[in-house]
């Protein structure tokens, strides 16, 4: 049996078992140790346990459970509720302004966990009722949390590129740099939609009352401390690393401590919300770990096989497709894989095939790895199976039903698109901030 015959079976394999429901690093995991040891006997075992050693020994990974530890802090202690209030307060006046001020909230959320169910979390239980008690269209503003939140992945500190750069071996830090500009124009082109369409038509998302509009300008001021807290943390965390003052692991470190200080400080640091940080973390960052385990091993399977080789000498020698065709058709791969699986599993199962080939053919791995989560996130919001659709089903209030939540996300899945073929085209979009900070 040929190498090729032995990768393709071993794909097969491997999504066969995750159609039944199994965990994704338990069906990765099992496909490439049972490969590893049928293929190379005794010698096989070196495989997961070299791929176990190598995660061990990469120190950035630390970066994970911090980060994670900070969002909880600041979730469970009540901290990201301040950030709604303030911007309930300050751009509720104008026309779709609590619209805006929602994608405002899903940005800083982004910037303070790195995962996007923590943003469709807070979007949907805190803000969604509060739109929709004050007359806002229920199917535009449902297309606002679940597009904001899923910048959750793009913006820094995000933990779904900290699993790309572990299974691409590139550097963090200019990863999340990376996703700094796509993120903000994406924010932006939101921030411009609805203020336009709330322009043209405000009953769409109306001015706050009169009763609600007459705050005190002191009260104003407060909400405003309180909810620039959590943007202050983050600037403790990132200026220090952006001007290389501390390394990665110790900007994780201090925005951690500074979290779980400023919790300590607003009298909201409970045993009970302690210990639910702790077990969340600690969840979350076993689940990543054990993952990138499984993609590590099957990756080594795979490069030992020489499929890599083989796809590319498939797709640019017998088929001859240009790399621009190739990169696309990669793309297009993700929106449909996103239909039914989530982008940690997506990045797992194709990275070993396609990190290697985005290389092969020229292009920047950097680059790559936002145009990769790019995908990912319309890919997450696109009908009929995409994953944020289900989990706004099941998060948000019983007035919204399935078919607001499909017909809400058009507008906005367009903005996406538009915003992929932009960083396409211009790829200093993604590579002008890394290239600047780490330049200097």
């Amino acid at each position: 049996m040929s190498y090729g015959m032995i990768a393709t079976m071993m794909f097969s394999l491997m999504m066969l078992l995750m159609a039944t429901g199994q965990r994704v690093f338990a069906a990765i995991g099992a496909v490439a140790s049972i490969a590893a040891i049928l293929l190379w006997g005794n010698g096989g075992v070196e495989i997961p346990f070299t791929a176990a050693v190598k995660l061990m020994n990469w120190y950035p990974m630390l970066t994970l459970p911090m980060f994670i530890f900070m969002g909880y802090i600041l979730s469970e202690s009540k901290i990201a509720d301040d950030l709604y209030k303030m911007f309930h307060v300050w751009m509720g006046p104008m026309p779709g302004g609590l619209a805006i001020g929602t994608i405002g909230l899903m940005v800083l959320v982004s910037a303070m966990n790195g995962l996007s169910v923590a943003g469709m979390a807070i979007g949907a239980t805190i803000a969604l009722p509060e739109l929709l008690k004050r007359k806002y269209d229920k199917k535009m503003v449902t297309g606002v949390v679940q597009a904001g939140s899923s910048l959750g992945i793009l913006v820094p500190p995000s933990v779904v590129l900290v699993l790309y750069a572990m299974i691409a071996r590139q550097p963090v830090g200019q990863l999340w740099l990376a996703g700094v500009i796509p993120g903000l124009v994406m924010a932006v082109l939101f921030i411009l939609y609805v203020a336009i369409r709330c322009r043209i038509n405000p009953s769409l998302g109306p001015v706050l009352s009169a009763e609600e509009r007459n705050v005190p300008m002191s009260e104003k001021l407060r909400l405003l401390g309180a909810g620039i807290l959590p943007l202050g943390i983050f600037a403790v965390m990132m200026v220090p690393f952006v001007n290389g003052w501390t390394s990665l692991v110790e900007s994780s470190a201090i925005g951690a401590m500074a979290a779980f200080l400023a919790a300590i400080l607003k009298r909201r640091m409970t045993r009970v919300v302690f210990e639910n940080s702790v077990r969340s973390t600690l969840a979350i960052s076993c689940m990543f770990m054990w993952i990138i385990l499984a993609a590590l091993g099957f990756g080594a399977v795979f490069d030992g096989l020489g499929a890599v080789k083989s796809i590319e000498t498939l797709f640019t020698e017998q088929l001859g497709l240009s790399p621009w065709t190739i990169l696309i058709l990669m793309q297009l791969s993700f929106l449909v894989m996103g239909t039914f699986l989530d982008d940690t599993a997506m990045l797992v199962i194709v990275a070993p095939l396609y990190v290697p080939l985005v290389h092969a053919l020229g292009f920047d791995l950097i680059w790559y790895g936002v145009l990769y989560t790019v995908t990912s996130q319309i890919a997450y919001i696109t009908p009929p199976f995409g994953y944020n659709l289900f989990l706004m089903r099941a998060m948000a209030p019983p007035g919204i039903t399935l078919r607001d939540i499909y017909s809400s996300i058009g507008p906005f899945v367009a903005i996406m698109v538009l915003s992929l073929i932009l960083i396409m085209i211009f790829p200093q979009m993604a590579l002008w901030l890394p290239d600047y900070v780490y330049g200097k």
